[in-house]
């Protein structure tokens, strides 16, 4: 019988499976960018995203639903920069083409990382891209939905909102 000692998120509710595959594909994503950042948080119940710049795909095959990375300006032209090899100074069509890759990245590391677990997916959308503040995602009812919170290193940065990306992950197995 496993206790909580044998898994430290056993009372959180969190499904570590789901939670290692986003972990393990932001860490890959990010080395790619030539960047760096920790995870600070979790989350099974939706809440507002902080960022202002998010990447959004469909996901199918044994699961329904999406997956969607959240993310501060400064964190996006740091880190598309850092996959271009150049400097961004201000939110572009370039930084904005770049954030819909790295939600392409993002989500084929967790693709990658359900595969051949009860939460595989074999298909995913193009990604689209929304930016700006306030808006809303209804999520249905009965969705398995775990959100990972990551603070971005950069040094530049003084304010936490302008450091932090956000992975959420929401599925519905069919």
């Amino acid at each position: 019988m496993a206790t909580v000692a044998d898994d430290p998120f056993a009372s959180l509710g969190l499904d570590t499976t789901i939670l290692k595959a986003i972990v393990d594909a932001v860490d890959d994503c990010l080395t790619m960018c030539d960047a760096n950042a920790k995870c600070v948080g979790t989350s099974t119940v939706p809440m507002a995203d902080p960022g202002t710049v998010t990447g959004m795909i469909g996901i199918h095959g044994n699961v329904s639903g999406f997956i969607t990375v959240n993310m501060a300006e400064k964190v996006a032209m740091s880190a598309v920069g850092g996959l271009l090899q150049d400097q961004f100074t201000q939110l572009d069509a370039q930084v904005i083409d770049g954030v819909g890759e790295m939600t392409n990245i993002i989500s084929g590391g967790i693709k990658n990382g359900l595969a051949g677990t009860h939460w595989q997916f074999s298909h995913v959308t193009v990604p689209s891209v929304i930016v700006g503040r306030n808006y809303q995602i209804a999520y249905a009812k009965g969705l398995e939905f775990l959100a990972v919170t990551f603070e971005h290193d950069n040094v530049e940065t003084f304010l936490l909102d302008d450091r932090l990306l956000k992975v959420a992950v929401s599925m519905l197995r069919l």
